[in-house]
């Protein structure tokens, strides 16, 4: 069963996973700090240019099952066309009510 984005836990998240789930690109941006950051299975990653290959092209979604941490780590099944679904983890660190940075992978 998983939560719905409106109702989790962390206000910069929920408009993060929001904004993901809706393919909103401008409202995905807002809900980034200035010069936020990312991580894709332990690797640095542009974030703009995986944000346009992982969930804009690729049509991204996230079903969140849990969160911990106050809202700021999630385990979601992602999918996208390009890779299908996944158990992935989501860690988010979280400024000023804005994503700073954000590490995803396998979970």
């Amino acid at each position: 069963m998983s939560i719905p984005a409106d109702s989790l836990s962390d206000p910069a998240v929920r408009a993060f996973v929001t904004a993901l789930n809706a393919n909103d690109q401008q409202a995905f941006r807002a809900a980034l700090a200035p010069g936020a950051t990312m991580s894709d299975d332990d690797t640095d990653r542009a974030l703009g240019e995986w944000a346009d290959r992982e969930i804009f092209s690729s049509n991204g979604h996230m079903d969140v099952e849990s969160e911990s941490d106050g809202g700021r780590s999630l385990i979601a099944v992602y999918r996208n066309d390009t890779w299908g679904a996944m158990r992935t983890r989501w860690v988010f660190t979280v400024g000023d009510g804005k994503v700073d940075r954000f590490e995803t992978g396998q979970a």
